[in-house]
């Protein structure tokens, strides 16, 4: 269908050198050498050039290099990614393009070469700074090692970002206080806190099931996400999103495209393609349709991922969705009562207790559709 240009970019790796015990991505433990991986990497150069002589990377604004864990095929097969990129779009430094790492693979040389082949922001997956929190999950690093990997990007990087999770089995309040404080002694911009979900079919999922481990426990997440909220605030970060804090001017701009309706294209081994003009969005993953929405059901998918953000939604939002919405005052007033939103500056903006129970609140406005 005639599309409006694609501004996103998501480049997915589905490569580590283990797989967690709570993942349930698209991802292979192979080791570096895997000829599997430079069939891969090939593949995905190839597409990077067709999706550019269809013109379809002309307007992308940012891009992303996930997985898996990119850091883990190593630097000669990321400069042919890198360089097939570069070769294919406009990859200046107003374009943002962030990469995820992982301690374990990330090195000195390495930081070097992906900030020179144009990479302006780090993504490291460190999850927690107790040894012993990461011997539960399965990580491959120890603390020192992710220490070390944030101290390596700081030679180059100004924009890096730690991922941290909460909720974790043995993992005390105190445990995951002191990864965040780590985190912000250490210098990164960015912060995302996840609360630990048991997905099916992980080695997690069957844990619990045995009843080896705990279910995770919502109060405890919920408890865990305010500390790190009060820790980042008074260290000069701002939440922008349910689960990302940043310093002002370092949020993840890739990641706001996904929650302010922007069009984007994914690579890659079950990356999702999001394709829409004025009448119709659709999503795509590996060539099957996932979602395909009428107009009005965009206007209220629009309302329910911006309510994600800090900022809410405008005033002047609300009034365009109004005019195909006919329930959605009456809902907003629910979501307002049960003090899971509220109005601020004439924006409708998430409460605290409104992100706590998302579920409800993304339910309730997508269900106006």
């Amino acid at each position: 269908m005639p599309h409006d240009p694609y501004r996103a970019l998501y480049l997915h790796v589905p490569f580590c050198v283990k797989r967690c015990s709570y993942c349930d991505f698209t991802t292979s433990a192979v080791a570096t050498d895997d000829p599997r991986i430079d069939a891969y990497v090939e593949d995905l150069c190839l597409a990077i050039r067709r999706k550019s002589k269809e013109g379809e990377l002309s307007a992308i604004e940012t891009v992303y290099l996930g997985g898996g864990t990119p850091s883990h095929i190593g630097m000669s097969r990321l400069s042919m990614l890198l360089y097939a990129l570069s070769t294919s779009m406009r990859l200046e430094p107003d374009v943002e393009c962030s990469m995820e790492a992982n301690p374990e693979s990330l090195t000195p040389n390495m930081v070097r070469d992906i900030w020179a082949l144009g990479v302006n922001r780090l993504s490291i997956g460190v999850q927690s700074f107790d040894d012993k929190v990461l011997e539960t999950i399965g990580r491959a690093h120890d603390a020192q090692a992710a220490c070390r990997a944030i101290e390596a990007a700081h030679e180059r990087f100004i924009n890096v970002s730690c991922d941290l999770m909460c909720g974790i089995p043995g993992q005390s309040a105190e445990s995951f206080e002191r990864s965040v404080s780590r985190a912000i002694e250490l210098g990164v911009s960015h912060v995302s806190v996840y609360p630990l979900t048991i997905e099916p079919h992980t080695p997690f999922d069957r844990m619990v099931l045995s009843g080896e481990l705990p279910e995770p426990d919502d109060d405890v997440e919920a408890e865990q996400m305010q500390i790190a909220q009060s820790l980042l605030a008074a260290a000069g970060f701002e939440r922008y999103e349910v689960a990302s804090y940043a310093k002002p001017g370092y949020e993840c701009r890739h990641n706001i495209a996904y929650w302010t309706g922007v069009p984007y294209l994914g690579i890659g081994t079950s990356a999702a393609t999001m394709t829409q003009n004025s009448e119709r969005r659709m999503r795509m993953t590996d060539g099957s349709v996932t979602d395909d929405l009428n107009a009005e059901q965009m206007v209220a998918e629009d309302l329910m991922l911006g309510m994600r953000m800090t900022r809410g939604v405008s005033g002047e939002k609300i009034a365009e969705a109004r005019l195909v919405l006919p329930r959605l005052d009456e809902t907003i007033d629910k979501l307002v009562e049960e003090g899971l939103a509220a109005w601020s500056e004439d924006r409708l903006r998430p409460t605290e207790r409104g992100w706590l129970l998302g579920n409800e609140l993304y339910g309730a406005l997508f269900d106006l559709a």
